[in-house]
């Protein structure tokens, strides 16, 4: 807090020493590595990047020429003016994106404070930004500390501990920890931070049975990591003794149930460099010297539960002089062996707080309560009483669904005395949106709340439609997907499998960055698709980091070669098609080993035992009816991925590689027409294998027979609903759309009845299912694949992939009857707007463009088009290019317009 206090003093410093009066631009939102003030990196030329606001929304055609970055070593030193680390001076330039440092070689475990300040067209200097910070992480081999565990092995959750004295003023304190599955650091007593669940999962080190598992591989992954995070903790320390604490969880390291895979037994590595005021430093290293101890917390599983046992507290143990009963010592252990990296995604956080919206007593000593909607994490007690040795049990129920998860479905709680409860579970997480709590006498309101727990991505985007049920539907979804990202991977259900599944997150990917600030997330979730691809084959699992419990295909694998594409469209990230290119490439060469004689793809992958596997080769998933022809969704993906490929050679310059590519992509696309078209019936086949043809691209021949025969399929045959599984419905609105169809997929959107995303709605559903029926799990975002269309079409906001990051901007509504379309996003050089509005005849338009962008704006074609009530050639910032096919081009610079029309 003290520190966070002094960065604001030197902001304000900062803010009555710029020339302000002068100002256009402001500049805000500072990142590295797309991260905010992220506390280790390890990259060792880091990528800044900002946004530039105009400093009123009158203000048009505002644009970023120059730039100047300072860095230095100290905050004071930065508000001082003394840039001891990088100054790069007025630089002429209209990057605010992933600027690269570019200064002298950043020292290890140093933090870095840095300011921006831009010039726009007119030569007008902006105020320096708020101040921000970035910490340095450790290379490799300056990893001194020792991997060390309680000598128990089992589901406990043990605590560690490492007393040790300053003689001398502390300057800084910084605790650089890996602690797996999951840990909680204590220093003084106190606990640091507020991450949960930490540190992210990662594929940690070899693991040796998964060759025998049901499903089967041979563990010949890429590369190895486990993701180190790091704390100060200067402002917890005091001239003497100090302690510094740890508690394990098991988390997904040693998980408690078989379809994750274990790693080894929980451990510690922990490195803390003390820096004294007179310049000299010292170690405090886990090693065998530290204590270990038992904790109340006598299970712990991320699928299981937890068991607590307030009787057996150690009072006081992370505190300098506390008790040494009990107290053992720890072994040092081998460890994983993936190497340490630091941690530079989001960590799980409480996101959200529920009071309960009922509780009633149903039995002797049984509570139920309920909350307003299904939520990821857990319940806090805060003022809770029992009697000594009596147990509270707590059973979460999913929705409608209860007793369909056996796991991870409890919560016990043993009572000490009669005083009054401060207690929220450490190392697991429950999905729920009711709880039954028996073993106590009295429960209420004031006793509990829910608190939501997932992997902090915020909302960065609004979606508002005059149509109510689009609105819930997004709701639904965007809460469905925030349950089931843990651990900065997304899960196909976060209560029962848990499980990050490649398929899933591929499908509602796109969807994803559409609402979220999901950089970092996809950073660093990629880099497990990379770490666990096949080094020598190429096959990305159905799983990343691999669990064998993740059943899949085809499509699953796909998304070591669709993410990073749609990663740098949305984002500008060049770099993230470097660094995945050859893994794109090899899940390709992969692919090809299934062409059959016809030139299709047909996966039939055995296990690795050899014996026959249906969960490696599904086709789609999921959908009302019957599924498509398996190798039909084989031989879309492979089109799919060797297009992407093609796109990603020609941004890195690879110009053979693109051609070859791009060949490959047209012969499975006419091989895909001429063995599954069927001329007879003008159609390519049920469930939606019309759809993925469309989007491949139907030859002009019989075009106009597939879409009406598609047409009629869904609108007579259907009766105007849904006809895909989760990955035809990524493309089905916006394909449809896109088709002359839009009437059609507005239709399929707005039905209320089975099967639809409203039916669900009907039935309770505060989340997205797996089902359109609703078997099984009633918490999946993969549906999510669809909404895309919400964004992209009814409101029309596009990233133009010849100019990503929305460098360019293509707004292309589609208009319906609705009253009302809003959609707004922030983008990497800032917030961009479409809001169609129509009533009694009248149109309007209101958009903003970004300083950094210009947008490509399409209206219909029409003769009255006005802004602010002026002819278009009058009104500074638009240009009208033309009409063509029904539409009015426009051309937008930086600004926001309110368009008639």
């Amino acid at each position: 807090m003290k520190r966070m206090k002094k960065i604001v003093n030197i902001v304000l410093l900062a803010c009555l020493s710029a020339t302000m009066t002068q100002a256009q631009l402001k500049v805000r939102d500072l990142r590295v590595e797309h991260n905010l003030n992220p506390s280790v990196v390890d990259v060792t030329t880091p990528r800044l990047s900002w946004i530039n606001e105009a400093a009123n929304e009158k203000l048009r055609g505002q644009r970023q020429t120059a730039y100047q970055i300072v860095v230095a070593s100290s905050c004071e030193k930065l508000a001082k003016g003394e840039y001891d680390v990088w100054d790069t001076g007025k630089t002429c330039s209209e990057e605010s994106n992933l600027i690269a440092y570019g200064g002298p070689e950043l020292q290890s475990a140093k933090d870095y404070y840095w300011q921006v300040r831009t010039w726009n067209q007119d030569d007008k200097v902006s105020a320096w930004s708020p101040a921000s910070h970035w910490g340095m992480g450790l290379k490799n081999e300056e990893w001194t500390a020792q991997w060390i565990s309680a000598q128990k092995d089992g589901f406990e959750a043990p605590l560690l501990r490492k007393g040790f004295t300053t003689h001398k003023k502390v300057q800084q304190a910084k605790v650089f920890i890996c602690g797996l599955g999951f840990f909680e650091l204590y220093v003084n007593g106190s606990r640091i931070g507020e991450d949960y669940l930490v540190p992210n999962l990662s594929n940690y080190g070899k693991r040796y049975d998964l060759d025998k598992q049901a499903i089967a591989l041979d563990g010949n992954f890429r590369d190895y990591r486990v993701l180190y995070m790091a704390y100060d903790v200067t402002a917890q320390l005091k001239q003497g003794e100090n302690m510094l604490g740890v508690m394990l969880g098991n988390g997904w390291y040693h998980p408690d149930q078989a379809n994750a895979s274990t790693y080894g037994q929980s451990c510690l590595r922990c490195q803390m460099m003390l820096t004294y005021t007179d310049g000299t430093t010292e170690m405090v290293l886990s090693d065998g010297s530290w204590k270990e101890h038992t904790s109340p917390i006598l299970y712990s599983g991320i699928y299981r539960g937890e068991q607590y046992d307030a009787n057996l507290e150690v009072k006081d143990w992370a505190v300098p002089g506390s008790s040494e009963e009990g107290w053992n010592n720890v072994k040092v252990v081998e460890g994983p062996s993936g190497q340490m990296t630091a941690m530079t995604s989001p960590a799980d956080k409480i996101t959200e707080t529920l009071r309960p919206t009922s509780i009633q007593k149903t039995g002797d000593k049984t509570f139920e309560v309920t909350f307003d909607k299904e939520i990821s994490g857990w319940i806090h007690f805060t003022g809770l009483k029992g009697h000594k040795g009596e147990t509270l049990c707590a059973d979460f129920i999913h929705g409608t669904q209860e007793g369909l998860n056996p796991y991870a479905s409890s919560l016990r709680y043993t009572f000490k005395d009669e005083e009054k409860v401060d207690y929220r579970p450490s190392f697991t997480w429950f999905v729920f949106d009711k709880v039954r709590i028996t073993g106590i006498d009295n429960l209420t309101e004031q006793d509990l709340v829910a608190e939501a727990v997932n992997t902090d991505v915020p909302v960065t985007a609004e979606f508002v439609t005059s149509n109510p049920l689009f609105n819930r539907i997004n709701e639904i979804w965007q809460r469905s997907q925030l349950d089931n990202m843990h651990g900065c991977v997304a899960s196909d259900c976060p209560h029962r499998e848990r499980l990050p599944y490649t398929g899933d997150g591929e499908a509602a990917c796109e969807t994803v960055i559409l609402n979220f600030d999901a950089a970092p997330f996809y950073q660093k979730w990629i880099r497990d698709m990379r770490d666990s691809q096949n080094r020598d084959t190429g096959y990305e699992p159905n799983g990343a980091p691999w669990a064998p419990g993740c059943g899949g295909g085809v499509a699953w694998g796909a998304a070591m070669t669709l993410m990073p594409w749609w990663f740098y469209v949305q984002y500008g990230d060049q770099r993230m098609l470097e660094d995945s290119y050859l893994n794109m490439k090899e899940q390709v060469r992969y692919m090809l080993n299934w062409i059959t004689l016809d030139g299709i793809m047909f996966q039939k992958k055995r296990n690795y035992n050899g014996d026959e596997a249906y969960w490696l080769n599904l086709g789609d998933w999921c959908p009302p009816n019957g599924l498509p022809r398996d190798e039909l969704v084989h031989t879309f993906y492979l089109w799919q991925c060797a297009d992407f490929c093609a796109r990603a050679a020609r941004v890195l310059q690879q110009k053979e590689e693109a051609d070859s590519y791009q060949a490959m992509a047209d012969k499975v696309a006419a091989n895909f027409h001429r063995y599954f078209y069927n001329a007879e019936e003008k159609t390519y086949g049920k469930g939606g294998c019309n759809i993925y043809a469309l989007r491949m691209g139907v030859p002009e021949a019989y075009r106009q027979e597939v879409l009406k025969t598609t047409r009629h399929e869904i609108m007579e045959e259907a009766k105007g609903h849904i006809t895909t599984g989760f990955l035809g419905t990524k493309y089905f609105f916006e394909t449809l759309s896109e088709n002359g169809m839009h009437d059609v997929a507005y239709t399929v959107m707005n039905k209320k009845d089975f099967p639809s995303y409203g039916w669900w709605i009907e039935q309770g559903a505060t989340t997205t299912w797996e089902e359109w029926s609703g078997a099984n799990s009633h918490n999946h975002p993969m549906f999510g694949s669809g909404l895309t269309w919400f964004y992209r079409t009814l409101a029309g906001v596009n990233a133009d992939e010849a100019q990503p990051g929305y460098r360019h901007i293509i707004l292309r509504p589609q208009l319906t009857d609705l009253e009302q379309v809003r959609y707004s996003q922030r983008t990497p050089y800032g917030r961009v707007l479409s809001q169609i509005t129509q009533k009694d005849g009248r149109r309007e338009m209101l958009v903003t463009v970004p300083v950094g962008s210009t947008a490509t704006l399409y209206l219909p074609a029409t003769d009255v088009l006005k802004e602010g009530g002026k002819p278009l050639e009058k009104v500074q910032g638009i240009t009208q290019k033309g009409q063509e096919k029904g539409e009015t081009e426009l051309e937008l610079q930086q600004g926001t317009y309110r368009i008639t029309f």
